[in-house]
């Protein structure tokens, strides 16, 4: 279920998404639209309006800093136009025009002693008219995936780059770790996989305590293309960095931290020799929450 950016000539459009308003001044959000350059495809355009803004953002951002810099060389050639020629204009403009990657935003008049340029309007236009909006198809008919399920999946891809970056990195590094039997790289990845899937439970079942929305079947997401929103438990939790019930809220690793200092230790006493016996450290209130909400008795002093 591939996402495409490219330009396609539509035809017969399919609108999927929700009115809100007078038809004639209607903005949607998603529409499921046809192009004979994917046949057999089903197309979802999606219009996100958060990341079109921000795509405005760094677009104007990055005009607006090419063109001080462009100012400064007209000044420079202004002052003295005799001692550059268009060659030496060019490679100073070319440095700048290819620094923010801009170039097909700015229309360049250089010659020997002179160099002017301007914003190619229409180009910025056209180009302001596609932001935020993104393509996803999908070859699955319409009774096995609708629209919003469609773009749900695509966005869902997110969780497996996660989970991707978690065996990877530095939870669990799964490389570099060398075997040479086929059979111990296959029990090497079953139990990172299995490690990683622990995890997951884990996080979910101790969100209370985590800077993660704990309540995100409560809340109701207007669009499925807009970004999620946290729930109104979550925003509170994380602006107090506490629970509900005032424990302080801290990140994963703190917590996983925490729980090491639940130690056994190896006692002897003096007055006995060579006798020893093993002793587990009382658990904290934070420890005792954190084995409740998993579900599991907290171990205990023996």
């Amino acid at each position: 279920m591939p996402s495409s950016r490219a330009s396609a000539t539509i035809s017969s459009p399919r609108v999927a998404g929700k009115r809100s308003g007078c038809p004639l001044f209607d903005e949607r959000d998603l529409a499921e639209i046809a192009s004979p350059d994917f046949p057999g495809e089903r197309l979802v355009a999606c219009r996100n309006p958060a990341l079109a803004a921000e795509r405005a953002r760094k677009r104007e951002a990055l005009l607006q800093s090419t063109e001080r810099q462009l100012e400064r060389i007209a000044a420079t050639v202004a002052r003295n136009p005799a001692k550059y020629d268009a060659a030496a204009i060019g490679l100073a403009v070319g440095a700048v025009i290819d620094k923010h990657k801009v170039k097909k935003h700015f229309a360049l008049d250089i010659a020997d002693g002179r160099f002017a340029f301007r914003r190619r309007k229409d180009e910025i236009a056209a180009e302001a008219r596609l932001d935020g909006i993104y393509v996803v198809r999908t070859s699955l008919p319409a009774d096995k995936v609708g629209s919003e399920q469609a773009v749900a999946a695509y966005k869902s891809l997110a969780l497996v780059e996660r989970a991707f970056r978690t065996l990877k990195g530095v939870d669990m590094q799964v490389r570099p770790i060398y075997h040479w039997l086929s059979t111990r790289v296959k029990a090497h990845l079953f139990l990172c996989m299995l490690a990683y899937y622990v995890e997951h439970h884990m996080r979910v079942a101790l969100a209370p305590l985590l800077f993660a929305d704990h309540e995100p079947a409560q809340r109701e997401r207007a669009s499925i293309v807009r970004p999620a929103e946290p729930s109104q438990a979550a925003k509170r939790k994380i602006t107090r960095r506490q629970s509900v019930d005032g424990t302080p809220i801290m990140a994963w690793h703190d917590l996983i931290a925490n729980l090491g200092t639940l130690t056994i230790n190896e006692v002897r006493l003096p007055i006995v020799e060579r006798q020893t016996f093993h002793m587990l450290t009382r658990p904290t209130a934070l420890q005792e929450q954190i084995y409740a909400l998993l579900g599991v008795p907290a171990p205990r002093v023996q």
